[in-house]
């Protein structure tokens, strides 16, 4: 059975609290799973969430600010350490090579996996499978930086009243999803367009066009909201979004769920992420992330 599902392992911004680690996310997408921006102590997170090394496919960085991704140097050893049978792919921001090679190779260990280095330096597809797409945009924001979306193929949703009405059951049925074609049946005949799944990763940016490509039409859009409305020139300076900017984001792109994340110290209260969510206009399903937290991927419509 496939499992779609956000795993949220850290939530908070450059400074961890008592109750929040430094970011760190999975996204379990049928048999693959891909590990966004793992910051300091993402190891022992994936311990207490119950996410192993060998549930990982892909690690996604979208920059290299401490908090996104020194948590990388251990998650590497980790994979070697328990020799992941697969390959594992790294996607990160062509501009901080140097840093990936650092932390890549922060100490000494023995590598055992097939670590594959795959950096992005423009908007695009970085990979293609019959489950998904991923792609990248540029984000605004005063390092390089670049958020991740992944798209599943349209597909088709099979009508029992126009099968019915053809005279068409039982094997026939999956004859004609195979084939496109039973006698002078079409499959568009019996059938209507199933859109994709559609999920987006947007952490550390101002507002952008990449921003808005990204959150189009999501399903489940995953984004920052380090301040609050009332901060919004000091987000602006520091390359970040308010939590009212991040729901407007939704709003408009009409996501179905989203979830707010990457909080700054400074507020005690999470509620008030999400009640000023709620003044920008989004009416969608929304989640204030907290640690350990897991987020199943909305049913298709």
């Amino acid at each position: 059975m496939s499992v779609r599902e956000f795993v949220v392992l850290g939530t908070a911004s450059q400074v961890p609290t008592r109750h929040r680690n430094h970011n760190g996310y999975l996204l379990r997408w049928d048999g693959e799973g891909i590990l966004f921006d793992p910051g300091e102590g993402t190891q022992r997170q994936m311990l207490r969430a119950g996410v192993a090394a060998h549930d990982l496919n892909r690690i996604c960085v979208t920059h290299f600010h401490g908090d996104h991704s020194l948590g990388l140097a251990g998650v590497i050893q980790r994979i070697n350490l328990d020799q992941v049978p697969h390959e594992v792919t790294a996607h990160y921001p062509r501009s901080g090579q140097r840093f990936f090679d650092r932390l890549r190779y922060a100490t000494a260990y023995r590598e055992t996996v097939r670590l594959t280095e795959a950096p992005v330096d423009a908007d695009g597809v970085l990979a293609a499978s019959p489950s998904y797409t991923l792609e990248a945009r540029k984000l605004s924001h005063p390092v390089e930086s670049y958020g991740y979306r992944l798209t599943e193929p349209d597909g088709r949703r099979m009508l029992p009243g126009r099968l019915a009405a053809h005279g068409i059951e039982g094997p026939d049925v999956g004859r004609l999803q195979r084939e496109g074609r039973l006698g002078d049946v079409t499959l568009e005949d019996v059938s209507e367009v199933r859109r994709g799944q559609r999920f987006a990763f947007v952490m550390d940016t101002r507002l952008c066009d990449g921003v808005h490509a990204l959150a189009e039409g999501c399903d489940l859009l995953v984004i920052e909201s380090t301040f609050l409305d009332e901060d919004a020139a000091l987000a602006a300076d520091h390359g970040h979004l308010t939590a009212g900017q991040a729901a407007a984001v939704a709003r408009d792109a009409g996501a179905r769920h989203l979830v707010l994340t990457h909080f700054s110290q400074r507020y005690p209260d999470p509620g008030e992420f999400e009640r000023q969510a709620r003044a920008a206009g989004f009416e969608g399903e929304l989640t204030v992330a907290h640690d350990l937290l897991r987020v199943p991927v909305p049913k298709r419509r």
